[in-house]
C-alpha cells in the first residue's frame, strides 16, 4: 500500500506565504513525477505544478513567479512554496505522484486526500 499525506494548509492573508508538504510512504521502489493540483469551489481540479525525478518543473500560468515546487527524494517528499498569495488561490490542494511499487510492473498514479488553503482578502 502507498499513501500520500499533505500538510501545511491553513488560513492566510492575501500577500502572505505558505509551504505545503506531501510525504509518500509504503512499498515504494521509486517515484517519478510528483505534483500539486488544486480544486476551488465550483471549479474542476487543475494542475498547479509538478516536478520530474530529474528536477524539471512545470507550473500553471496563474502561479508562475509566485510558487516554487521542490522535492526531497531521500524523504519521498514534495513541497510547494507559495508566495504572494491571492484570494483566487483558495482551494483544496492535492498531492499527486507516479510511483513504482515492489512486485508491481509499471508506474501508477496516487493521490493524497487534500489540504485546504484559504486566502483572505
Amino acid at each position: 500500500q502507498v499513501q500520500l499525506v499533505e500538510s501545511g494548509g491553513c488560513l492566510v492573508q492575501a500577500g502572505g506565504s505558505l509551504r505545503l508538504s506531501c510525504a509518500a510512504s509504503g512499498n515504494i521502489v521509486s517515484i517519478r513525477t510528483m505534483g500539486w493540483y488544486r480544486q476551488a469551489p465550483w471549479k474542476q481540479r487543475e494542475l498547479v505544478a509538478d516536478i520530474t525525478g530529474g528536477g524539471c518543473t512545470n507550473y500553471a500560468d496563474s502561479v508562475k513567479g509566485r510558487f516554487t515546487i521542490s522535492r526531497d527524494n531521500g524523504k519521498n517528499t514534495v513541497y510547494l512554496q507559495m508566495n504572494s498569495l491571492k484570494a483566487e488561490d483558495t482551494a483544496v490542494y492535492y498531492c499527486h505522484s507516479e510511483i513504482r511499487r515492489w512486485s508491481i510492473t509499471g508506474w501508477r498514479d496516487y493521490w493524497g486526500k487534500g489540504t485546504m488553503v484559504t486566502v483572505s482578502s
